[in-house]
């Protein structure tokens, strides 16, 4: 790295400390938006330094705990690891978590970089960075006033993948057909990685599914289970294509939740990739701890709550299947319509609200909370009396009271708002 690019790096990272200090925020992108800006290839520079080179890890869902447990497994063995740790996934995020990284000399210590990458920013990354590994997790409806439908965003994957060089390895959701179909057009060493097991197959398709037509020829795919949403194990009767076997099948996942498994499964395949033994991989997973927010536990007073980020159709449903197999009796939900979140709320008409029954106390807050309110009627679950809460505060006060010592408050939310509610139970949104 040159001595003008250590000299952005020391000047950036003093930045991001003022920032923290004085309580300007986390300094999780403002350290890398002034490092762009003085040198727009800066990532390449600081990647470069990377012994043993970068992993990028997209996905719409499940990018933070796949890349956490990566973390851990390769911490576990003793790795250094540059992590993008307060998931700031677009590039500023990337380049300021190396400048937080890095020594006050402008040095990066470490030997591994790991970082989540937003699904519509990977293409972009990927002119600064050219990873050995590339783990790609899902794609479901997300933000569609930003993103736009799922096929726009396979087919800019497609594109910038099709630049990496043959010795890169692409890991892969076999059960997701648009991710899987990536897997043709690639020139590296592709691994897959999927469910097989019948016995969770779901006995009904979700109304939140995105990509049930076949990538190849158009023709509407045939099922012979689905996991959740579009995710299972699919083939069309037109061209042939069909789900690839995958490599990486058989894992316990240390969090509950269908969606976990699969995190689980792309991070032991990833692992498996860097020659990391099963031994050590067990090891690792049993000293996991979630990230912020996903499946977070928060103990307050003699209560405890536990935060699931719920920003999709997908995700809320798997979210709500997940806590209702956990025996969930209060439920706090809060959606906002911020930057973070996107501004359209549409996609909860999607979410099959429908499963929850008169057993369920529900705590409804946000900013939006009157939309979430007319949706929850309209699944006919005004018999339970949901409580209203335009103030988040007296919603998760209110939320916490009603709670007893013998039961766990759940808490589903959007992104702005999980923050929000961090803050208010201990403090401080991030870390």
């Amino acid at each position: 790295m040159s001595l003008s690019d250590r000299i952005i790096v020391i000047a950036a990272k003093v930045i991001g400390a003022i920032s923290r200090l004085f309580g300007l925020g986390a300094g999780a992108t403002w350290p890398g938006e002034i490092a762009i800006t003085f040198r727009p290839n800066i990532a390449r520079s600081l990647a470069s330094e990377l012994s043993d080179g970068v992993i990028l890890i997209a996905g719409t869902n499940g990018k933070t705990t796949t890349s956490l447990m990566v973390k851990t497994m390769l911490e576990h063995i003793g790795d250094s690891v540059v992590y993008n740790i307060t998931g700031a996934n677009l590039l500023n995020g990337v380049v300021s978590s190396f400048i937080h990284d890095a020594d006050w000399l402008g040095g990066v210590r470490a030997n591994i970089g790991i970082f989540e990458i937003d699904e519509n920013s990977l293409p972009i990354m990927l002119k600064y960075a050219t990873p050995k590994r590339i783990v790609l997790l899902n794609l479901f409806r997300d933000q569609l006033d930003r993103y736009g439908e799922v096929d726009v965003i396979v087919e800019k994957w497609k594109k910038a993948l099709s630049h990496l060089p043959g010795d890169a390895e692409i890991i892969l959701n076999s059960d997701d057909p648009g991710v899987a179909f990536i897997g043709k057009s690639v020139k590296g060493k592709v691994i897959y990685f999927g469910l097989n097991d019948s016995s969770i197959y779901l006995k009904a398709k979700e109304h939140a599914t995105d990509s049930t037509f076949c990538p190849n020829c158009g023709m509407r795919l045939t099922y012979d289970g689905v996991y959740y949403s579009h995710i299972g194990v699919w083939r069309c009767t037109r061209c042939g294509n069909k789900r690839p076997d995958p490599n990486v099948s058989k894992w316990s996942s240390p969090l509950p939740g269908i969606y976990n498994q699969y995190n689980t499964l792309a991070a032991v395949a990833l692992a498996k990739s860097l020659d990391i033994s099963d031994e050590e991989i067990q090891k690792a997973l049993h000293l996991f701890v979630p990230a912020f927010g996903r499946q977070e536990e928060i103990v307050v007073g003699s209560k405890t709550v536990k935060l699931f980020l719920s920003k999709n159709p997908a995700g809320f449903n798997a979210s709500l299947r997940t806590v209702l197999d956990m025996g969930a009796k209060k439920l706090l939900l809060v959606l906002n319509d911020r930057i973070p979140d996107g501004r359209d709320v549409s996609w909860i008409w999607d979410v099959d609200f429908e499963i929850l029954t008169n057993r369920h106390e529900l705590f409804i807050s946000g900013d939006r909370c009157y939309d979430l309110a007319l949706r929850l009627k309209y699944a006919n679950l005004c018999f339970s009396k949901p409580r209203i809460f335009t103030n988040l505060q007296n919603g998760v006060q209110a939320a916490i009271k009603a709670t007893s010592e013998r039961e766990t408050l759940f808490v589903l939310a959007t992104y702005s708002a999980m923050l929000e509610i961090r803050k208010i139970l201990i403090g401080r949104k991030i870390f």
